[in-house]
């Protein structure tokens, strides 16, 4: 079984590419929010993490039917198994349905993700539109003989399943270990072992959401609804499934027993798991209570933040670390990150301003080479951007004179930017109160170098000085070249 997905080696090896090599069809499932509060930075990393890939299968070529889930039930406070669902815990402090709950928060996660230029799924199912689906996975596994009914919930037997199927292969835990180190029933809990996992809870006189079942009026247990949604929408096999490195113990782990129990195979090919995302070394997560959510990140209003940062930023910050590698937050990390995309920016701008000449004397024949290299070594996105900006400096030497390009190389230049920067990172220019006032912007200081062009031809030095040295306390820089004067703003 391979657990971790590597495009490049997938590629060069032509072995068990995802479906069937002549296949054009990609199944793709990932575990999306439980909506009961903001979106924060820790559900970014994913987001954007598996929409590069979305991208750039569908930049290859293939067909992708990409599901990412919502969990509006089941996924209780405590652990799978144990507290008050998140959603109604919310439900009752705000004194709402809910289903208003899971809208208000379904909706202002769409918002958020669509600032970070996120395509959307191609399926979207919530696991209160399931509940069917997940009652016969439930029957299945009771009927393999692989789960338990205690008062009226059932329990998944690990100590059963094991004796069978490997529980742990995924996450690497030694089943033996958790077994011994859990305790028998004895009038102390309903599950054989603490190590058993919920697939149906009996609903408490309290609990608000609830559906009939053989066993009890009750919910599904959280696990559940991925192995229920992904074997729907995807089929009994698949090819990748992915989430947040958190899900990898107990609920991917989980996942795979439940769908080995059902059906008697396992449904996913590939597994692939972004890491997390840490303030000063720490996970960032509701639970530990140190999130800031997007909303605070583009206002700037969260009190750890010294300004607001635009949601490209927010996107290129996470781009700049490899998926698998953990992203350490810190206001100076994200301005590094605001100046590199701008200068990306600036020099997409620049391509358009390239007369081109009779030769070529920088090289960027093999730029696109690099970044697909790049791309199939496992989406390595920060060797993309690393690659973008050697051709920026070769795109700075050429319009201050020092290198030249032919039209067909400029128009492959222009393409590669296009391609890697907005097709499959998907950067786009940010849509900002100061960019819709973009042109009267540049009209001013336009209109400021043409009176400083005056001065100097009118012998007026200390004018011209003066306008200069103004516009350099303001944050300009202002070049003079044979080709006439280029400004920049430096942030």
């Amino acid at each position: 079984m391979e657990h971790q997905l590597s495009i490049y080696n997938t590629l060069k090896r032509k072995k068990e590419l995802f479906v069937p090599i002549n296949s054009p069809h990609v199944g793709m499932y990932v575990c999306g929010p439980t909506v009961y509060g903001d979106p924060h930075l820790g559900h970014a990393r994913p987001a954007i993490t598996f929409d590069i890939l979305f991208r750039y299968l569908t930049f290859l070529g293939y067909k992708v039917r990409y599901v990412r889930n919502i969990t509006d039930v089941g996924h209780l406070e405590h652990d799978a198994d144990e507290g008050e669902d998140k959603i109604e815990k919310k439900a009752r402090l705000e004194e709402l349905e809910p289903m208003e709950i899971v809208q208000y928060y379904t909706l202002r996660y769409h918002a958020a993700m669509n600032a970070l230029n996120v395509l959307p799924p191609s399926i979207e199912p919530h696991a209160s539109g399931h509940i069917i689906e997940q009652e016969n996975f439930v029957k299945k596994i009771l009927a393999n003989g692989f789960a338990y009914e205690s008062n009226g919930s059932v329990y998944f037997d690990i100590e059963a399943y094991s004796k069978k199927h490997n529980y742990g292969e995924l996450s690497g835990r030694n089943v033996e270990d958790m077994l011994s180190t859990t305790r028998d029933l004895d009038g102390q809990t309903e599950k054989h072992h603490s190590a058993d996992f919920a697939l149906w809870k009996k609903a408490s006189p309290e609990h608000i959401m609830h559906w009939p079942s053989p066993w009890s009026e009750g919910f599904p247990g959280w696990h559940l609804e991925c192995s229920a949604m992904g074997t729907k929408y995807l089929g009994e096999e698949f090819d990748i499934h992915g989430g947040g490195l958190d899900l990898l113990f107990p609920h991917h782990e989980c996942e795979i027993a439940q769908s080995v129990a059902a059906l008697g195979h396992e449904t996913v090919h590939y597994w692939m798991h972004n890491n997390m995302i840490t303030i000063n070394g720490t996970k960032m997560g509701k639970s530990l209570g140190n999130f800031i959510t997007l909303e605070e990140f583009f206002k700037g209003s969260n009190k750890a933040l010294t300004q607001a940062y635009a949601p490209m930023t927010i996107r290129f910050f996470i781009l700049q670390a490899q998926y698998r590698n953990t992203v350490d937050f810190s206001n100076e990390a994200l301005q590094a990150s605001e100046k590199a995309l701008a200068r990306l920016t600036e020099a997409v701008k620049n391509i358009e301003r390239i007369t081109p000449a009779e030769k070529t004397t920088v090289e960027i024949s093999d730029l696109r080479a690099k970044c697909s290299e790049a791309m199939n070594d496992d989406l390595n996105t920060p060797i993309v951007i690393s690659h973008l900006f050697d051709a920026t400096k070769s795109i700075n030497s050429i319009l201050a004179g020092k290198d030249s390009i032919t039209q067909g190389d400029l128009d492959e230049l222009k393409s590669v930017f296009h391609t890697f920067m907005f097709e499959i990172l998907g950067l786009k220019e940010e849509e900002t109160a100061t960019a819709n006032n973009a042109e009267t912007f540049d009209k001013v200081v336009d209109l400021l170098l043409d009176l400083r062009k005056d001065a100097k031809t009118n012998k007026d030095w200390g004018t011209a000085d003066k306008i200069r040295n103004s516009m350099s306390e303001m944050g300009f820089e202002v070049k003079d070249g044979k080709d006439g004067t280029e400004w920049k703003l430096n942030k």
